[in-house]
């Protein structure tokens, strides 16, 4: 019995992994809009009712092209900031490893940020907002962190000064990303601008 659960969770990880190789050939060439389920299944070599067993619809899809990596991705992200430099530099490292891996997928890192709004449904999405949560939560530690050994003050809560860095980082990167043959290190230095603006602020 043992033998037969085995080869069973082979057979459905073969399958996963075909069906995520053939979305992700597929939506890149095709692009969101054009490629169809149908095709994806027939490139797959599955049957249309064995991909929704994966996925809910072309949405759920993408997720489950990325998910697995951007877990191991977010792994080496939050574990890239050194202790005791400045909360800029930390948050630079972490955000860093995201821009450079998206870098190498630009067509489907603009279908995966195009579609993330508002994902809340989907055999992936919980997956998907643990996964960013997981970052959100790391963003937090370095802030409370930057608070104790007093290198920021504010008033706010780690929690909500996390959100707000969060904020930027997404909106910066989907700026980066809408640009051709965008170079993750110019990604990158725009965004250190935008923290420092954050970090300083408006005064005279």
């Amino acid at each position: 019995m043992a033998d037969r659960s085995g080869r069973r969770e082979r057979k459905k990880f073969e399958t996963r992994e075909r069906i995520r190789a053939a979305a992700a050939t597929l939506l890149a060439r095709h692009g969101y809009g054009a490629a169809t389920m149908r095709q994806i299944a027939r490139r797959a070599h599955v049957a249309l009712g064995t991909l929704f067993n994966y996925a809910e619809d072309k949405r759920d899809l993408v997720f489950l092209i990325f998910n697995e990596e951007l877990n191991a991705v977010t792994d080496v992200a939050l574990a890239a900031p050194r202790a005791g430099r400045p909360l800029i530099d930390q948050l630079i490292a972490v955000f860093r490893v995201h821009y450079r891996w998206l870098s190498g997928k630009p067509d489907l890192a603009r279908i995966l940020l195009q579609e993330l709004t508002f994902y809340s449904s989907g055999k992936q999405a919980a997956t998907f907002h643990g996964i960013r949560q997981r970052l959100i939560d790391g963003i937090e530690a370095l802030v409370r962190d930057a608070q104790a050994a007093k290198r920021i003050h504010s008033r706010e809560s780690a929690r909500l000064i996390a959100r707000h860095i969060f904020f930027v980082y997404s909106a910066s990167l989907r700026w980066w990303i809408a640009a051709p043959h965008g170079n993750p290190e110019k990604g990158i230095a725009d965004l250190r601008r935008l923290l420092k603006l954050q970090f300083e602020g408006l005064r005279p």
